[in-house]
Parts: structure tokens; sequence; C-alpha cells
């Protein structure tokens, strides 16, 4: 197993040989990595070598290459005093993972647990980290990226998982972490890829990535992918998506280098509104519903409509510039225009009493269940940005710094246009046990109940690290926000004025504007972190950081309910986290294991428990989430890898209202434990052979006075395999194996607890891979 010395940086000059500790000291945490491919790697050239360091007037001369991405990072993963892991392209190829959640599932206690509200369904990549969730924090090449859509790997060279607070490298966050992605780039090295894909129900993928130096400086890369799939184990789901992704290079190798890369996506998806929880552990029936009791439904089933849809369209363009000053002085700037559009119908349902119909009570063949909750979504993200960096590094007397200090400024926009029903119309109900998708009644337009969000954002930030001697750095970042959200909004006049404007003579059902708001601050967020080595073995850190999220940080929406955090007149939410964790590098640097111990407290949470004088809720709430998290990753032979990761988490409400169903003091969403491991083993004669296991323990969903349905889901184990040959060096086919034994379970919940994530079942993809 071929491992690389730390993320890749974003230079992109011909690629260098990495050092054996690679991915490895990448994992400051829960790092996970697979062998690399050897083909590739044998391409490589010397230029990817680790840089030595040298002293040269008592500052240490080194290349930025074996830096991590962001250069907010002033070192290495094993210098920096925080949890980062790293899932690389290699990983995503031998488990033939396609989008950011598939590979986020090599993450312990990361995943999409949340199946969305009572009349709504959670969309896209809707993550949960360390307790709380995380889908307004990811990033693509450190820059926000917006929009409730599922993201796909195909232009993706790693993903990096930051846990604890981030706001002191990318403004606001959710309290415990951001996930990034990094974009590839065009490099000086000839090289053409891709793989082909079928495999049980009807999956069918294809990508390519093409890469061409044009001339001795500059570079033309180029991803394509397609992909026609049923979603396994579902009826009627589907995913239909392409898209391609060129980047240009200039300057490569020079002290100056250009690049410019686009982006263009479509989906053309079929959403899955999930499955009745009737039935499983937990459930019991309402009044009228005792005969359902012990028939669960078939999790295969859709109890949507043929006019269900989720089309999305994904576009960016990137304006790169990087300028070498000297080795030890060098400066960036990132321009990024992006948009996202998604047009969105999903037939959502309650299997509730009221919902549910029968003509023989006696004979489940007849029990309907109303189609009465179509979700509709019209939505337009978009993102303006500029990121100027400065990185220095230099000395004062005995003590040497690595800085980085830059300014940020971005507007992000938000528009949402409503529709609704027309007319009280509505689909014919589903059979519970047996439905058609050929629904029909249902009538829909735009009704001019619109959102529109706007929030522009100055920043800027420094960072220093310092290194007294060869055993302890100390790292030190402060960062200020300077916000401004605008909010506006229509809503179809009503009785209740938390949910709309008061009709004023108007007749009921008129559109009339409804929220005018603005919230405006200063964040300020900072981290502290030490670093103390025992040669090059053996190193033990601490972090404190800060982080903070304002009301509307993280929807751009404002809100004028007394028991909304989005309410202006809040104050933001205030994450801090203390961590300490030791790193060890074993077996020739071949090996690393690694062990993090966390608490973080957020606090200024909404406590509708204790009111102020006037009987409003106020910010006296707080969370508290402990943990551990341990991985070992790496070679235990040449030829032999292991990657494994372990989490447990104690979370709970520590003021407030409880927040799980089941009345305890647990967050929602959240496994206590959870375990992830892989490993393979390369065969002299071409074949590798692997396999692991992902466990996930059982998670409390949230309380919205629903009855009868379960409050909570069981833990869960899950097999997975890989086997691949190498036909020549041209040409490897790999077999991959999921849920080998074809366990049920649940996957995720939604808050009421009326329908639930059927798992993915057993399923096999055969891969053709081919690189030149």
């Amino acid at each position: 197993m071929v491992l690389r010395d730390s993320i890749k940086t974003r230079k992109y000059a011909p690629r260098r040989t990495a050092s054996p500790l690679s991915t490895a000291t990448l994992a400051a945490g829960l790092a996970l990595a697979l062998p690399a491919a050897a083909a590739e790697n044998s391409a490589a050239t010397d230029a990817d070598a680790e840089p030595q360091a040298k002293e040269l007037d008592k500052v240490e001369v080194r290349g930025l290459r074996s830096f991590i991405v962001s250069p907010k990072f002033t070192q290495t993963l094993q210098d920096t005093p925080q949890t980062i892991q790293v899932i690389d392209k290699e990983l995503f190829t031998q488990q033939g993972a396609t989008t950011l959640t598939e590979a986020l599932r090599n993450s312990a206690g990361v995943g999409t647990f949340y199946a969305g509200e009572n009349g709504a369904t959670s969309t896209g990549d809707a993550l949960y980290m360390r307790g709380f969730d995380s889908s307004s924090s990811l990033f693509v090449d450190g820059v926000r990226d917006l929009g409730s859509v599922s993201r796909d790997l195909f232009n993706i060279d790693q993903v990096e998982v930051v846990k604890g607070p981030a706001s002191t490298d990318t403004g606001r966050t959710a309290p415990t972490g951001a996930i990034n992605m990094v974009s590839k780039q065009a490099n000086l090295r000839a090289a053409a890829s891709g793989s082909a894909s079928v495999g049980s129900d009807g999956q069918q993928r294809a990508t390519a990535d093409w890469n061409q130096a044009l001339g001795d400086a500059s570079a033309l890369r180029l991803n394509a992918m397609w992909q026609d799939s049923d979603v396994a184990g579902r009826d009627h789901v589907g995913n239909g998506r392409w898209g391609i992704a060129p980047s240009l290079g200039f300057g490569l190798g020079g002290d100056t280098r250009f690049f410019v890369n686009l982006l263009y996506v479509e989906q053309d998806n079929v959403p899955d509104g999930f499955v009745p929880t009737i039935g499983l552990p937990g459930w019991s029936p309402q009044p009228g519903l005792e005969q359902l009791a012990g028939h669960p439904v078939d999790p295969g089933n859709f109890y949507g409509t043929t006019a269900d849809h989720d089309d999305v369209t994904a576009q960016m363009a990137t304006l790169r510039f990087e300028h070498d000053f000297s080795d030890t002085l060098k400066l960036s700037n990132t321009l990024r225009w992006g948009k996202t559009e998604q047009d969105y119908l999903l037939t959502s349902f309650r299997s509730m009493a009221g919902e549910i119909a029968w003509t023989d009570p006696a004979d489940l063949s007849t029990y309907t269940v109303a189609r009465g909750l179509p979700t509709f979504k019209d939505q337009r993200n978009e993102i303006l940005t500029d990121q100027l960096n400065l990185r220095a590094d230099f000395a004062t007397g005995d003590v040497l710094h690595f800085v980085s200090a830059g300014l940020e400024f971005s507007r992000e926009e938000y528009d949402f246009y409503g529709q609704a029903a027309t007319d009280g119309s509505a689909w014919t109900p589903a059979n519970l046990y047996d439905p058609d998708w050929n629904a029909t009644g249902l009538a829909w337009a735009h009704n001019g109940a619109d959102r529109h969000g706007r929030t522009d954002t100055v920043a800027a930030y420094a960072f220093d690290t310092l290194k007294f001697g060869e055993s302890f750095l100390l790292t030190a970042g402060l960062r200020a926000d300077r916000y401004e959200t605008q909010f506006r909004s229509a809503a179809v006049c009503n009785s209740n004025p938390s949910r709309g404007p008061d009709c004023a003579g108007n007749p009921a059902g008129t559109v009339l504007p409804f929220l005018d708001l603005d919230a405006e601050d200063t964040l300020v967020s900072g981290k502290l972190g030490a670093v103390y080595k025992f040669g090059d073995a053996v190193s033990l850190y601490a972090n404190w950081a800060v982080s903070q999220q304002p009301p509307g940080g993280a929807t751009m929406e404002l809100s004028g309910a007394a028991n909304n955090a989005n309410n202006p007149k809040f104050d933001p939410q205030v994450a801090r986290t203390l961590e300490v964790g030791t790193k060890w590098n074993l077996i020739d640097e071949a090996l690393a294991l690694n062990l993090a111990l966390f608490r973080t407290e957020v606090s200024n949470e909404i406590n509708t428990q204790l009111l102020d004088d006037d009987g409003n809720p106020t910010q006296t709430g707080e969370k508290r989430v402990e943990g551990i998290e341990i991985s070992a990753v790496g070679n235990l032979t040449d030829n032999w890898s292991v990657s494994a990761g372990f989490s447990h988490l104690d979370t709970r409400v520590v003021e407030g209202a409880p927040a799980a169903a089941d009345g305890t003091p647990n967050l929602t969403y959240t496994p206590d434990d959870a375990f992830t491991g892989w490993t393979t083993y390369r065969f002299p004669f071409g074949l590798n052979v692997g396999g692991g296991l992902r466990y996930t323990a059982g998670m409390h969903r949230g309380t919205d006075g629903a009855v009868g349905t379960p409050a909570f889901t069981k833990s869960w184990t899950v097999w997975d395999a890989v086997a691949s040959y190498a036909i020549n060096d041209q040409l490897t086919l790999r077999l991959n194996g999921y849920n080998l034994f074809d366990k049920r379970y649940v996957a995720a919940i939604n808050k009421s607890g009326y329908r639930y994530t059927p798992g993915q079942p057993r399923t096999f993809l055969l891969s053709a891979d081919f690189r030149f």
C-alpha cells in the first residue's frame, strides 16, 4: 500500500512519489484510506516527494505541497492539533462510491440519519456530524457550496472532514465542523483514466478523466460523467445525471500560475419519499390501525407518483491565481461564481390515523394511505466570492513562524418560488401494501409565496504556527466576519401570525407580503493549539476553538417567530471545543495510530422552558457533546493494508427542552457508537481482495407530538467486499459487493417517525477501470 504524506496541495506541478506515511499522517482522528492505484503511482515522478527542510538564515524553507489544501493550515496533518480526516479518490474507486454521502460512510458517525420534518423530506446531502446538522457547512476548494442537492464525486480528488469548530477557517459553520471537497485540476502529467460500471437494480455509470500538457507550462484536464441508475432496493426511485468539468492551467511549474476551472452538472432524478414505519420495532397502532400490527410494508414500496421529480442544474466557474515571491512568501487568490437550480416535487405522506383508510379491516389489501403532502421546491442558490491569501515563513530569533493571512468577500443569494396545490386538489391515495405510482388528481402552480435571502460577508483572518526547536509547535488563529443578511418573503394570509400575514380584509388564501427582516453583526472566532513531538514517531496535541452560527447563517432565511433561532433578535449560536490527542507513526512510518478526546459545548440555544418577562423563550439553552475517536490507518506489510475508525459520543441537552422523542436528554440523529473498518491484500499476480464492515448504533429521533411511531432506531452492521484483478497495466476489473448478508435496517428516520429510509439491500457492482 502506497500512502501519501499529506493532503495534496493546489500548486499542481507534476506529481511526486509519496513517502511511506502518506494518508496515514493525514488521519488526525478518523482518517480512512485505501491503497493507491499502483499504475497511477508508477506514473508519478519524483516531483511529489516530500521536500526536505533546511536552515537558511534561521528560516525553515519548505515547499507547500506537503500541507493541507487550505492555506489556512500551515503544517502537515501530523503537526496539526485538530481532528481532520481525508477520504481520497483511491478509496472512491475501490469502494465504488459516487456521491459525497457515500464517501462519508467511511467516517464513523457521519451520515444522513435525518429524513426530514413531518410534512417534508430532506433532500440532497442532509449530513449530521458529532450531534449537529452539518448540511450548510459544505465547501468546494474552501468556498461554500450552496443548495440542498446531492453532490457527485466525478470531479473530486478527495474529501476533507474537519471536525470541531471551523469558523476560524471558513466563517460561519455548524458547531462541530465542516466538509471540504477538493476538485481535480490540470497538471503537466499526461494521463487518461476512467471507469464503466453496471450493477444490481439497473445501475449504470461511466466516468472519464483526461489530462494533457499543452507545451512546457500549460495543461488541459477534462473530467466527464454519465449515470442512469435505479436506487437499489427501491421501486421507481432513480438517479440520472451527467456532468463535465474542464480545467486549464497556465504557468505550471513556474512562480506564477493560473487555473480556470469550470463545472456543469445536470441531474434528472426521481426522489424518494421513503417508507411507512408501520410494524417496525417501536411502532404501536393508533386507534383503528390495530390490524396493521405485525404487518410492516415492503421496504421497496414507492408511495410517490410519476410526476415526482428532482431536476438539478449546478454551474461553477473558478479563477485561481498563485504566485511565489520566494520559497517562503506566496500569494494566492480564488475567484468563484456558483449557481445551483433545483426543481422538485415529492409526494410525502403520514402513516397515521386519519390518513389511512380501508374498506375491510380484515383485508390488508384494502388499506390505503393518503398522498396529501406534496413538497414543492423551485429554488436558486448563487454565490460570488473572492478569497485572497498570503503565506509567509520567517524567523524571530530562534522561533520559526508559518503565517497565513487573508481577506474574503462573498455574496450569497437564495430564491425560493412558492408553489402549491390548486383548488384543494390531491393525488389519489396509494394502496398501503401495493402502491401504484400512476396517480391522478393533483394540480399545482406557482402562487407568489416567494422568499429571497441574501448574505454579504467581509472577512479577515490570520494564522501563525510558531515552532520552538524540533519538538514544540504552537498554533493560533483569529478571524472576524462582518456579515449582513436580508430576508424578504410573501405568504398566504391566515389567522396564525407565526405562519403567515393577517388577511386584513382580503379573502383567505391571498398572498401578501409577510417578512422584511435584516440581521448584521461581526463574528469573531479563534483557535489555539499546541503539539509536542517525541521524535518523529509520537506526538501529543491539545486544541481549543470557538465557532459561531448567526441567525440565518445556515439557510439565509430569517424568522419572526419568538422560538426560532433564525429570529434576528437572537445572538449567534456559539460552540466551544477542547480536544486532546496523540498520533503515532509505526512500522517505519507505514502505520498511523490516532486517538482524540474532545468536548464541545454549544450555548445560546433556544430554551422554551425558561421564558423572559414577556413570556418568550430565552437563549439560555445549552447542548454538549463529549467523545472519543480512534483510528488505525496504513500498511501492516507491503501488500496488506488496513484502515479502521471508531467513534463514541455522549450527547445531551444540558439546559432546555428535551430534543429526543423518548424524553431522554440525548441529541437526535447521532449514533452513540460507530465503527468503520476496511482491509485489502494485494497478491503478486494482480489480484486484490478486501472487505470491511460498517456499524452504527441506534439513534433517537426528534419530537413533534407524533403518537405511536418509533422513538428511536436500532443499531445495524453491514459487511462489504471488493475483489479486483489487473488484466494488464491499463485495465482492471473490479467487483464490489454491498451488505453481503442482506441486513434490513433503518438508515434514517423523519422527525415524526412516520417515515424511514430503508438501508441499501445486498447489491453488486461490476466495474472496468482503465488508465493510460
